[in-house]
């Protein structure tokens, strides 16, 4: 860490020097960015590697079921992470009650997540194909329950330990992906390699949990905590189907209205899109516990730290979006080859969909350390349902690229618009505003 700051420039390091708790934060930004980082270069090109290798029809199958099981996921997280991060950092002695009762929760939510969605393909697809492809996804998520790890180290900003996990799965997954295509391995392969992922990132997590000095024995049930905290996460639940819903929906709907090889050529564009998303998500949870230590000392000091955390991750998907916009062609064949071209246009439109993705995330923050995970909800619920009636409009009359601007507009009007209709979160769009006023930002950067 201490190299970092001294390769920094003087008037970024004036300002951490001497500030322990900024710089644990900004270790974990590196340490998660890191993992990210490495994930990301990695990702793009085994991706990119499977979907030449495939082609758009099985790479739209592919991505059908992902995103098919995506829908039903929300049932396995329960809502629960801010909630629990939160609870954690206020109540550090009850640590074995609300990991405990977090993971049993999202174990039962993980097997009714499982019976949904394979339920749900039955009605939806005649091939049994599908039928068992979504059940090999689906059982993976299984595995997920014990994220709640994950939740604990976020707590200690000690995100370097799921860094190690993740990365160690992902690595050798990646390599099992490389393998299957050096021996023309089907299609079921890569679902299964899908699902491995996930057993591996939680023997990763179990592994540097009991190497901290924890131990899993310690865990208990409590029946008050669970009760507590599906009474400050069921909006979040529901907030969370929302969300995925205008996350997954559009390559459900394009499979269901186009066919398998326009999902494949939507989804390699939005897979280049949403890769960008842990930005906000790496930034705003290394900095959630110090908001929530903010908030208590007083409320100039916590706005003061959101509008900073606005202002950096607006501008950070503004100048994402402009550079994609511009090498979207360039990128995609590059990455997919001209079979994918079509994508690039795809690409164009939904790369700006992240500034408010980008934002989205950071007012995540906001509203569950303001207990307004109702507003969420309701956000939320009108995002997921303008998307689908966009989807509906839009794909008969421009196919994919429909698609893309249906999701554009849908986060604009969840992560923003809707801002405006409650007075709790008026002042969040005031702050949007502000973020876009760059001389401002300069001059709170460098003051």
């Amino acid at each position: 860490m201490e190299f970092i700051i001294q390769c920094l420039p003087s008037f970024i390091r004036n300002k951490i020097e001497n500030r322990p708790g900024l710089q644990r934060v900004i270790a974990n930004i590196n340490w998660l960015t890191f993992e990210k980082v490495l994930r990301l270069g990695l990702m793009l090109f085994v991706y990119a590697w499977v979907a030449r290798y495939l082609g758009p029809e099985q790479f739209g199958v592919l991505n059908y079921v992902i995103a098919f099981v995506a829908l039903f996921s929300p049932l396995s997280k329960l809502g629960l992470d801010g909630i629990v991060v939160r609870n954690i950092v206020q109540e550090p002695a009850k640590k074995e009650e609300i990991l405990g009762s977090a993971t049993l929760m999202k174990l039962i939510g993980s097997v009714l997540m499982i019976t949904f969605s394979v339920v749900v393909i039955g009605f939806l697809k005649a091939d049994s194909m599908y039928f068992f492809f979504v059940a090999i996804v689906s059982f993976g998520y299984l595995f997920k329950s014990f994220d709640s790890i994950d939740l604990w180290f976020q707590s200690q900003v000690r995100s370097k330990y799921s860094v190690y996990a993740r990365s160690i799965a992902f690595f050798i997954v990646s390599g099992l992906q490389v393998i299957l295509i050096l021996m023309n391995s089907p299609l079921v392969g890569f679902l299964l390699a899908f699902a491995l992922d996930f057993l591996l990132a939680t023997l990763g997590l179990l592994y540097y949990y009991i190497y901290r000095g924890n131990s899993l024995l310690k865990w208990k049930f409590d029946l008050k905590i669970i009760r507590n905290l599906l009474k400050d996460s069921w909006p979040l639940i529901l907030s969370s189907v929302a969300v995925v819903i205008y996350m997954k929906i559009d390559q459900v709907m394009i499979g269901q209205m186009l066919g398998d090889t326009e999902v494949g050529l939507y989804a390699a564009a939005a897979r280049i899109s949403e890769a960008w998303y842990f930005i906000p998500v790496v930034i705003s949870a290394s900095i959630f516990p110090a908001l929530i230590k903010a908030k208590n000392k007083g409320k100039k000091l916590y706005m003061q730290m959101m509008q900073k955390l606005f202002d950096i991750v607006i501008w950070i998907s503004i100048v994402i979006a402009l550079l994609m916009t511009f090498f979207s062609n360039i990128l995609v064949t590059s990455l997919f080859g001209k079979e994918y071209i079509v994508a690039s246009y795809v690409l164009s439109i939904h790369i700006w969909a992240g500034v408010f993705v980008f934002f989205g995330v950071a007012n995540g923050k906001y509203l569950v350390n303001e207990n307004l995970t109702k507003i969420a909800l309701y956000k939320t619920i009108l995002g997921a349902i303008s998307n689908i009636i966009l989807n509906i409009i839009l794909i008969p009359k421009y196919g994919i690229n429909g698609a893309a601007l249906a999701t554009l507009i849908s986060y604009f009007i969840s992560a923003l618009l809707t801002n405006i209709l409650f007075k709790k979160t008026r002042i969040i769009l005031k702050m949007f505003l502000k973020s876009l006023y760059l001389p401002r930002v300069f001059r709170g950067f460098y003051g």
